[in-house]
Order: C-alpha cells, then structure tokens, then sequence
C-alpha cells in the first residue's frame, strides 16, 4: 500500500489533501497536492525513489510534476515519471538542469489542478529557475529549498546569489500572510509569521 494512504495526511481541509513523502540520501520532501472534488492531483519535486512515486502517482491521480528548481537531488525520479507519461514541468531559467520536460512554469501565473489554483512565485537566488508555489484560497507555500525554517536556501552553488535569494524571501514571500504554511523542500515545516523577524539575522550573518 503506498505511503500515502497508509498514513494521515499532512495537511487536509474538505476539499484538498496533501501528503509528503521523504525520498533519497538527501532526504527530499515531495509533496502530492490532491483535488478530493475532481481527483486531479500534482507532485512537487520528483527528488527520488521512483518506484514510490509512480506507485503513489497512481494511486492519486498525479499526471503532472512541478519542480521547484534544477538542483540533482530535487530531479532523480523525473525521466521515469515522464517515461511513464507524466508531465515535467520546471522554470525556463532551470529548464537546461533537467534530463528532460514537457512545460515551463512562468512567474506569477496559475496551475489549475481541480478546483485548486497554485500560483507560481519566482524566488531566484538559490538556483537562477528556483520557484515556489502557493495554493490560493489556503495557508500554505511549496517554497522548495527558497525558504527553510532558520534561513534561506545555499547560494554557494552555480547559479547562487545571496544578495538575491533575500531579494525574494523579502520581496516575494514575506509579504504572504503570517500564519502562511510553508513547506521546504528538505526538513520541517515553519510559518512565515515565524521566519519573517530574523531577515536582518540572516542578512548579517550572510547565509
């Protein structure tokens, strides 16, 4: 039985369900967004292991991933899942990172799964594509490796910029309302609420 229905949900209202799944040595959230309404479902992030996410791909509905950025531990699983006619899609910026895709994921527009409606947020800095991903009408941000409790993503990596990654926590993600959910690509959940005072921590000590 996938992992998904063998456990509670991480996050569920009465219309959407989302369960997160810890893949690979990196240990990668990916996150299954449900529409209960009409079925349809998306997978953030096909980090790793495969065989899991097809199976729980399957079990859901997921005919598409979203990828929050190009980095190889966030990218393992994508030539399976499209070989298994799964859509890919990713940032044009980070396009070039990937083994493959099949769509490009523009700023500030809208993926419909269902009734649900994720509004895209370009957050570049920890990789020039970085993208986060915030389901309207309810608290909660896929904010990939832009935003973790206690700081923002590396920046020592190509494509990196300290300088811009708190350009779009500050700009882009803070603005969110406090209680905003906010889930990382690697690690706990945290809230915006909680991570928006220590910008300036993060600034001075520059990471």
């Amino acid at each position: 039985m996938p992992r998904t229905t063998a456990r509670p949900a991480h996050y569920e209202t009465t219309d959407l369900r989302i369960d997160k799944l810890v893949v690979g040595p990196y240990e990668n959230n990916v996150f299954v967004l449900r529409d209960k309404g009409t079925g349809d479902a998306v997978l953030v992030d096909a980090a790793n292991e495969h065989e899991l996410l097809l199976e729980v791909s399957r079990a859901t509905g997921v005919r598409r991933v979203l990828t929050t950025h190009g980095h190889f531990d966030h990218i393992q699983a994508v030539t399976q899942m499209r070989d298994a006619g799964i859509d890919v899609g990713i940032a044009t910026e980070d396009a070039e990172m990937l083994p493959g895709y099949d769509f490009t994921i523009p700023d500030d527009d809208v993926i419909e799964v269902g009734d649900l409606r994720l509004r895209t947020i370009h957050t570049p800095g920890h990789t020039r594509g970085s993208t986060c991903f915030l389901l309207e009408g309810h608290p909660v941000l896929f904010s990939g490796d832009t935003l973790f409790p206690g700081g923002v993503g590396n920046t020592k990596f190509e494509g990196g910029d300290f300088p811009t990654i708190i350009r779009s926590v500050d700009r882009r993600l803070f603005p969110l309302p406090a209680e905003t959910l906010v889930l990382p690509g690697h690690g706990l959940d945290t809230t915006i609420g909680t991570e928006r005072p220590h910008l300036d921590e993060w600034v001075e000590r520059g990471w």
